[in-house]
């Protein structure tokens, strides 16, 4: 276990209740980009809300950041409908905001759409579309209040095209990077910035998870390390950037997609997603 350095003074803003202590909050955070996260947040001196339903995995890793008082470990379960409200509810018991919410936490699947279990599709929407939305509803408005405070929703390289084999995951990644926009219109001049982050392949637990390691996408594309992700989406934050894809063979990519026509663009994603 690291050893822990003393924990930062909490910050607090002129109306608020004294005891307030303002946090950065990462769901998905037992692995991949959200500990990733966690531990760049963590090393820049920031205190922690840690959200995810691996518990055991989760209190190791806030243990390892310093403990409770720098990382507190949330379990919650966001395709549950009542996560958001419970961790709101959660936090406000305790006297904690958040002023950096990361959207990270995200569920995907490979597959015939027609073949893939009820359960898990329904289950991708809750955890990738309406958690997100609604964790953003519940601390966006203390945030405009505040006149400061940082949203990142983590998207994906998916978010720009139809994906077959992956339809539902990046039909929900195209939803979070549309709805991020929108919002990014609607807070100008509220002192709150957003980010959609649209990785590409990243090597994190997730494909295990959602079948696509043996994929050719996973197998035949260049990665890009968690770490390198985070750190690209945490400097981009400072600069004020809306949409940042980290690593320039992505974004070289992107850019030859606006050339080709759409059929051949979603003939060859579904090559890159068919099982194998």
């Amino acid at each position: 276990m690291a050893v822990s350095e003393p924990a930062p003074e909490p910050r607090r803003v002129a109306g608020e209740p004294s005891g307030l202590d303002l946090r950065a909050l990462v769901t998905g955070a037992s692995g991949g980009i959200g500990a990733a996260f966690a531990r760049a947040l963590a090393a820049r001196g920031e205190r922690l809300v840690l959200v995810d339903r691996r518990q055991e995995r989760l209190r190791v890793l806030a243990e390892d950041l310093g403990g409770e008082a720098v990382a507190l470990p949330l379990e919650a379960d966001l395709s549950r409908a009542d996560a958001a409200l419970r961790i709101a509810e959660e936090l406000d018991s305790r006297g904690l905001g958040v002023d950096l919410l990361v959207n990270n936490a995200g569920l995907g699947h490979t597959g015939r759409f027609d073949e893939a279990p009820v359960e898990r599709l329904a289950e991708m929407v809750d955890v990738n579309v309406r958690g997100l939305v609604l964790l953003t509803r519940r601390f966006l408005p203390g945030m405009i209040l505040r006149g400061r405070g940082s949203i990142i929703n983590v998207a994906s390289m998916s978010s720009f095209q139809p994906v077959p084999f992956l339809a539902v995951y990046a039909a929900s990644k195209a939803f979070v990077l549309s709805f991020t926009e929108a919002l990014a219109t609607e807070l100008k001049g509220t002192g709150v910035r957003v980010q959609a982050l649209c990785p590409g392949n990243v090597p994190t637990g997730f494909q295990q998870v959602a079948g696509t390691e043996q994929a050719r996408f996973t197998t035949s594309t260049p990665s890009t390390s968690a770490e390198d992700v985070v750190a690209v989406s945490l400097a981009a934050l400072e600069r004020g950037r809306l949409r940042v894809i980290p690593g320039i063979q992505n974004r070289l990519s992107l850019l030859a997609q606006g050339w080709l026509p759409g059929g051949l663009v979603r003939r060859v994603a579904g090559e890159l997603f068919r099982p194998l």
